[in-house]
């Protein structure tokens, strides 16, 4: 058997190596460093690579593959030449190597076997398209943390040959989506071989096919992912529609793909000679691994119910999704088609299959729900924040009908952020400077955070200004380019390049654009948002997110914040951004004052975004929900009220108008407040209070930390 945790190193060195030879000599260290996505971590990683050709690293979505295969033979020669960006490479190089073979993980978790971790998205880096939202940038960031902690991990997701939809918005404010191919060939990824040379595959039962799957291997620092592909000669163009797009729009499809992910990523592990000890669901897309741990059981012999059992005893399961409509369901007849044939090699008729995925399994008339057979089939459950934990076990309460709300099984693990991914250059330095060696590995503890109390005004606020600098440079030119591209008026184009300034509070709006978002608050009384825009101390706002393609009501938010434009100080001082992601994001969260959030409560699992923006310096205004109902403490930011109301109108009036009261009179005022030496100290201390209070507690580490105790090392029984 293959040493677990060590298949499909050699195709990654090959193609590395292969890369090495197709540059000048001095340059095959960032051949070989391009193939580990930790070099994005590392604080010198992105610049190393962007100072080999800045133009064509921009061009190719900061891709080091693309980069070295695509510059100019005059770029790599100059690059190769040039003693300082060589020495930065061996430096890299040296580092990358060290903790390969090391443990920088004082105490990593003790397991004989590593976790496998499943989940349907992965926000690695932005060169690898595989993500959409908020859940693939935890899933990237958990990855990440993982790794820093030497923890024994695996990790498992789909190869999406189109990922995601992009996102062009038109003059009137519409969305329109389109999708691109993607080349594995030109990522920093490689195709796993069998000992014979030839693609390592397996093959899942789905509809009345066997569709076969190859498998990439993404290096992200030690923690290998996994990516199962049916891309492949051997299936059907229906077959291979299956890994096209993620979250694609058919629903028969999308079950095709939770079955590929879930039983077809338990088979990958056992081909790739890897024995996971626990197996960690990140979400119910991925439900149907449960049932594949139980039908290797039962193939060794294992009666079908003690098979079951053991494989929920394996399962561990989280949940992020407290709106009904982001839980897959489907009729039993979908399921029979699609799953028949695995339920009879598990020793299921499909009627008993489907009967797992019921909140009432007599009742015919009911759905199979890919969450409901996740909570059966798994031995704990958790929410990602306190809050959604008790939203969770009211939401499936039914699965436990002899139980009261309080009493169902579902605990919470607070998400968190992996800081080093996150943090801008400029605060990193800072950081680095008065924090100690090694801060990041001691972020979740307080007591790290106290020497932000010596570090002097002067200093914080130089970041702070450097920081929203950067970002107000490159809204002028994103936002020109974007406007030029839909076609507006030349005065409107010019507009935001000559009005958006550095030394303006800057304020960030961005996330999947949805109903329970409010971004509408916004723009609920223009008249004050229009006073706020053109004051004497002015605001400066960036938006950015999409709409799902079938959310009508989502897009039509957007078109009335289009609807605004031509009005005085919109055009230079709102931005609206189009085809958000994670490289955008991480410019977001380092230049803006102001993070705000206005989910409608209670239906903010948890968010991260905004966790980012105050390991920046960043303050939130956020709706007492989600991570913030657990991080406000009254002076660390701002808060709306997180109260359930059934009137969404009046809520929205209230919510409105008191978050204009506190920017008119709070954020504002204390923003511009300036000393004689033109500091504002009490803005600058309420950036202390801030991160001193949330970074340790919503750093990845502390939630890994909470995984290990309260999730891995626990016995408890969600599925009894």
């Amino acid at each position: 058997m293959i040493a677990p945790m060590d298949h499909g190193e050699h195709d990654i060195a090959r193609r590395a190596a292969d890369l090495a030879s197709r540059v000048p000599e001095p340059l095959a260290a960032l051949a070989r460093i391009a193939y580990n996505y930790r070099w994005s971590w590392f604080p010198d990683g992105p610049d190393l690579f962007g100072s080999v050709d800045p133009h064509r690293w921009e061009l190719c979505g900061e891709n080091p593959v693309r980069l070295l295969q695509e510059a100019s033979g005059e770029s790599l020669s100059r690059a190769a030449a040039d003693p300082e960006l060589l020495a930065r490479a061996a430096s890299l190089e040296r580092s990358l190597r060290a903790e390969m073979a090391g443990s920088a993980a004082p105490d990593p978790p003790r397991q004989e076997r590593p976790i496998a971790f499943f989940c349907a998205e992965y926000a690695i880096h932005c060169s690898l398209p595989v993500y959409a939202g908020g859940l693939g940038a935890l899933a990237g960031d958990f990855l990440k943390e993982a790794s820093d902690r030497a923890m024994p991990l695996v990790a498992v997701g789909l190869m999406y040959r189109q990922g995601y939809f992009h996102q062009r918005v038109d003059t009137s404010g519409r969305q329109h989506e389109y999708w691109l191919d993607t080349d594995p060939e030109r990522l920093p990824i490689a195709l796993v071989t069998a000992a014979d040379g030839r693609p390592l595959t397996v093959s899942v039962p789905i509809w009345d096919a066997q569709v076969v799957a190859q498998i990439w291997r993404v290096d992200v620092g030690r923690v290998p992912l996994f990516l199962l592909d049916a891309e492949r000669p051997d299936n059907s163009r229906l077959a291979r529609w299956i890994t096209s797009q993620l979250y694609v729009g058919d629903p028969i499809t999308r079950l095709a793909q939770y079955a590929l992910l879930g039983i077809g990523g338990v088979r990958a592990l056992e081909a790739l000679g890897v024995e996971p000890g626990l197996v960690h669901l990140n979400e119910g897309h991925a439900a149907l691994a449960s049932l594949e741990l139980a039908r290797a059981e039962t193939a060794r012999g294992v009666p079908l119910h003690a098979a079951l059992e053991a494989a929920r005893q394996r399962v561990v399961f989280t949940t992020h999704t407290p709106v009904p409509a982001g839980n897959d369901t489907y009729p039993a007849e979908e399921v029979s088609d699609a799953l028949g044939t695995f339920a009879a090699d598990l020793g299921l008729d499909t009627d008993s299959l489907v009967r797992l995925g019921r909140f009432h399994p007599d009742d015919d008339e009911e759905p199979f729900g890919v969450t409901q057979l996740a909570l059966r089939m798994s031995r704990t459950a958790n929410g990602v924040s306190r809050r959604h934990g008790g939203v969770a076990r009211a939401m499936w309460q039914a699965l436990w009908p002899e139980r009261p709300i309080d009493g169902v099984p579902i605990t919470h693990v607070t998400n968190g952020v992996h800081l080093p991914s996150w943090l801008g250059a400029a605060m990193r330095r800072l950081l680095d400077r008065h924090l100690g060696e090694h801060w990041p590995q001691r972020a979740a503890e307080p007591a790290t955070w106290a020497a932000l109390d010596a570090v002097p005004d002067k200093e914080l606020w130089a970041v702070r200004n450097q920081q929203r600098a950067e970002l107000v440079d490159f809204v002028r030119d994103r936002s020109m380019a974007d406007r030029l591209a839909r076609g507006e008026a030349r005065e409107y184009v010019q507009a935001a390049s000559r009005a958006f300034d550095p030394g303006v509070l800057t304020i960030g709006f961005a996330r999947r654009v949805a109903t329970y978002k409010r971004l509408h608050l916004l723009v609920q009384d223009p008249d004050r948002s229009l006073r706020l825009l053109a004051g004497e101390r002015p605001i400066q706002i960036v938006l950015a997110g999409k709409a799902h393609p079938s959310d009508d009501e989502a897009k039509h938010v957007v078109q009335t914040i289009f609807s605004l434009k031509g009005a005085p100080q919109v055009g230079a001082r709102v931005i609206y951004l189009h085809d958000y992601d994670i490289g955008m994001a991480s410019r977001l969260v380092q230049g803006c004052d102001v993070w705000v959030n206005l989910p409608r409560p209670p239906l903010e699992a948890s968010g991260t975004s905004g966790m980012k923006s105050v390991a920046n310096g960043g303050l939130q205004l956020s709706v007492l929900d989600g991570w913030w109902a657990e991080g406000y403490d009254g002076a660390n930011g701002w808060a709306l009220p997180g109260d359930v109301d059934t009137d969404h109108a009046a809520q929205d009036a209230r919510d409105s108008a008191e978050l204009y009261r506190l920017l008119e009179q709070e954020i504002v005022p204390a923003f511009y407040a300036r000393d004689a030496g033109g500091l504002p100290r009490e803005w600058l201390s309420r950036i202390r209070g801030s991160m001193r209070s949330l970074v340790p507690m919503f750093c990845a580490g502390r939630m890994l930390d909470d995984y290990t105790e309260r999730v891995y090392r626990t016995n408890g029984s969600p599925g009894e």
